[in-house]
């Protein structure tokens, strides 16, 4: 809605223009200004409106290096680590970890200018309209285009990723680990006819059973088996299995990174504050912590750096 405004009012091209000076510095157009931006939203929309910059280098250069701001998918993932591991500097390390993107761009922005986008195709030329006042019907109208043509040509691509991870995560089924689980909780059902646990106690004990039984799961389905196949490459990262598994369902919307780890490092996942608990005090068989800031600081970079949505 924001950014139909400033195009209706004719300020975009004057952003644009305004900020071709600083964007040359780095090997880009000031075109390329207003994706980097849109792309802090989401990397896809921003992509998409790359299609605006005439020049085919300074295009690609913009659509490489557009991943690198931080989309609104991983601030969930930033917050919850950085919350739980660097309480005392949350704002700096948030704040660290966007500026090291910003940086990131600039650098391989130069690097391509410099080695596979050497020549600028077209110059700068831009027109600037007059300013006028948007009508409420020019905005919406305008908003509802670009929705459209997001839902079109991204909701199908992420429709299946999402549908080809639920399948990896759910099958094969193991009857004998069902079985396992499902006489535990007849076994606790008859404790609790028998008056040996309390109300409470089995349903706290219910919720350990399936969280239990969900994590085993998932260790066992085929994603669990591409996790552990992926972990000797990820291991020198401090990554164990789950970690890794996280990430290659985050490929898909990096929001299912936490629900991963959620499910494969069982406890009360009701509240934020108890997943964060759960990874402060999750070891390895060795009795080492898993999450060390170390370990922490490489995930949070992997999160920025590795594949978008």
């Amino acid at each position: 809605a924001f950014i139909s405004f400033m195009e209706d009012s004719g300020y975009m091209a004057r952003a644009a223009f305004i900020m071709d000076k600083v964007m040359q510095k780095i090997g880009l157009h000031g075109k390329s200004f207003i994706p980097l931006v849109m792309g802090f939203g989401c990397n896809v929309p921003a992509i998409m409106a790359t299609r605006t910059i005439e020049s085919r280098s300074s295009r690609m250069i913009t659509m490489l290096i557009n991943p690198l701001m931080s989309c609104s998918a991983r601030l969930p993932i930033y917050i919850l680590f950085v919350g739980a591991f660097f309480p005392k500097y949350a704002s700096t390390a948030l704040f660290a970890i966007y500026l090291f993107g910003i940086l990131l761009a600039v650098i391989l922005s130069k690097l391509f200018r410099k080695t596979l986008f050497k020549e600028e195709t077209t110059p700068f030329v831009m027109e600037l309209p007059p300013y006028r006042m948007p009508t409420v019907r020019s905005t919406f109208t305008n908003m509802w285009d670009k929705s459209r043509q997001y839902l079109q040509k991204m909701g199908g691509i992420i429709l299946i990723a999402s549908i080809v991870i639920w399948f990896l995560g759910y099958f094969p089924h193991s009857t004998e680990i069902e079985d396992h689980f499902d006489a535990q909780l007849e076994q606790l059902d008859q404790q609790y006819a028998q008056g040996e646990v309390d109300e409470i106690e089995k349903e706290t004990l219910t919720a350990g059973i399936e969280t239990l039984r969900a994590s085993t799961h998932q260790e066992n389905s085929y994603i669990g088996k591409i996790g552990h196949f992926v972990e000797p490459v990820m291991r020198p990262l401090g990554f164990d299995w789950k970690i890794s598994v996280s990430l290659i369902t985050g490929m898909a919307a990096k929001e299912i990174v936490i629900s991963t780890l959620a499910v494969l490092y069982p406890g009360d996942t009701d509240t934020q504050e108890s997943l964060q608990a759960r990874l402060k005090t999750e070891t390895h068989s060795d009795g080492t912590l898993i999450f060390t800031p170390s370990v922490v600081v490489a995930l949070l970079l992997f999160v920025l750096i590795y594949f978008p949505c």
